[in-house]
């Protein structure tokens, strides 16, 4: 697979580590939290969507910018990337 960098441009799948869902609305439980179902649900309860899916991958082997890729699932073709920017809530 290739993944279209933003600043390196196209480079081989070998470069990039997967972060994750970028679509992911389960927080993370607090740090202490010994509340198991919490903990399950974030480490267990995942989507696995078949089609357009958001993902977060970081350019490890290149630039080291986080990008969200969006990527269609059944045949891996990339129809976006843009810098992974998270939202932050204060």
């Amino acid at each position: 697979m290739i993944i279209p960098c933003p600043f390196c441009g196209p480079r081989d799948l070998a470069e990039f580590t997967y972060h994750g869902d970028a679509a992911r609305a389960a927080a993370r439980p607090a740090h202490g939290s010994t509340d198991q179902e919490a903990w399950d649900r974030h480490v267990y309860d995942r989507r696995n969507p078949a089609g357009s899916h958001a993902e977060i991958w970081q350019h490890a082997g290149g630039c080291r910018s986080h990008l969200r890729v969006v990527r269609d699932t059944r045949t891996h073709e990339i129809t976006e990337t843009t810098l992974y920017a998270p939202e932050v809530s204060q």
